[in-house]
């Protein structure tokens, strides 16, 4: 009987313990990711018009495509860290009966960082071309150099370059082939 009774306490006490394993702190839980990820460079390269393939050559295939509604592609996105909150990330990309892109919507837009509109940081940059014969004030040196010496050289190879405007590239055909 008191062997019973303390093999029937033993596997009782066993039994709590590897239940109280499953949440025991400093268990390894792995991070779930689930569908297409999207970022802000895709969206910023979608434009109006742009064809079916053009929109699946950047954003990838679309992880719901509705039956009813054949016009709009939807891209989810959700992840959630081990033991932590879920987040989900979504874009509708809406078409014409043209097989053309109209319209966007969702947790993304275009030109609209997230980084800046959470730090509420101005989105509006301009850059400007440099004029070709604008003088340049040369910075001036900590250190005066002793002339001929390698310093000398490259400090003046440096001021020598001449600046090239990069080329734009040209927008992608919008008709539809």
């Amino acid at each position: 009987m008191q062997n019973t009774k303390l093999l029937l306490t033993s596997f009782t006490f066993v039994g709590l313990l590897a239940l109280a394993g499953c949440s025991f702190p400093g268990v390894y839980k792995i991070d779930i990711q689930q569908g297409n990820v999207v970022t802000q460079d895709m969206i910023d390269q979608l434009r109006p018009g742009m064809t079916r393939k053009q929109v699946r050559f950047i954003m990838g295939n679309p992880l719901l495509t509705d039956t009813f509604h054949a016009d709009r592609w939807d891209y989810l996105y959700s992840l959630q860290p081990g033991g932590g909150e879920r987040q989900q990330e979504r874009i509708s990309v809406i078409f014409n009966p043209n097989d053309q892109l109209v319209s966007l919507s969702g947790d993304f837009m275009p030109g609209v960082s997230r980084d800046e509109a959470i730090l509420g940081k101005d989105t509006a940059t301009t850059v400007t071309a440099p004029a070709e014969n604008a003088e340049k004030p040369k910075p001036k040196p900590e250190k005066p150099v002793k002339p001929g010496s390698l310093l000398d050289q490259i400090q003046k190879d440096v001021d020598g370059v001449q600046t090239v405007p990069v080329p734009t590239p040209q927008p992608l055909e919008t008709s539809p082939q």
